[in-house]
């Protein structure tokens, strides 16, 4: 399946999203370029569904006018590119993201799923002055909400130590709302978040998917 939707936030960031219906195959015979290091990269997942995760990604950025050849991984794994986009990227079973702009951002993308009630507790705090923990889908939601937010916090700090529970802390939110604020609270360190959140269901594919980026300010 092509592009699944294209969101342009704003002048300088866009955000692509692929629902991976092809084969592997099928992506292979469309990413124009691999590195050798991403090839050995490839051929070494175990799982075919991550393999075809992995190239969809290789398509958004082909959607963008990017390669492989300008997609970099630094020493922890994060995205880069050799000029003044910065990248973050994700996936989440049958969809994958990305999103380019010139600010500082990060992504996640995740099911909404009855699990994440289970382990609240590893990655709430803060947030638990206004989360009602009843066994509801709004809890659900918005504990993909928060782990959303942390996980694209996560990625644009990249920082050894960050503990979504004690050094993140999630603003109060509506999920009427699309937008919250954050903040990351480490090795005497405060910086302040803008947080876009909003769902993402497909005809093809059961369950609601939860999309959330974020801003560094």
């Amino acid at each position: 399946m092509p592009l699944f939707q294209t969101i342009q936030f704003n002048e300088s960031t866009k955000i692509l999203i692929w629902e991976i219906t092809e084969s592997l195959d099928e992506l292979l015979s469309k990413v124009v370029f691999l590195k050798e290091k991403t090839q050995k990269r490839l051929d070494g997942m175990k799982s075919q569904m991550h393999q075809r995760a992995f190239l969809s990604v290789r398509m958004l950025i082909q959607e963008m006018g990017f390669t492989d050849k300008d997609l970099h991984y630094d020493e922890f794994g994060k995205p880069y590119f050799d000029c003044h986009n910065y990248i973050s990227i994700t996936h989440s079973y049958h969809f994958s993201a990305i999103i380019i702009s010139h600010e500082t951002v990060g992504i996640d993308m995740e099911l909404q799923r009855e699990k994440i009630q289970k382990i609240a507790d590893k990655f709430t705090d803060y947030e638990c002055a206004y989360l009602n923990p009843a066994p509801t889908q709004e809890y659900i939601k918005k504990l993909t909400v928060i782990w959303g937010a942390k996980e694209a916090i996560f990625k644009i700090r990249n920082e050894k130590g960050i503990s979504f529970k004690d050094h993140i802390n999630v603003s109060n939110f509506s999920l009427d709302q699309t937008q919250t604020q954050a903040s990351l609270h480490f090795d005497n360190l405060i910086k302040d978040f803008d947080v876009h959140y909003q769902e993402i269901k497909s005809d093809n594919f059961d369950g609601t998917f939860t999309l959330v980026y974020a801003f560094e300010k």
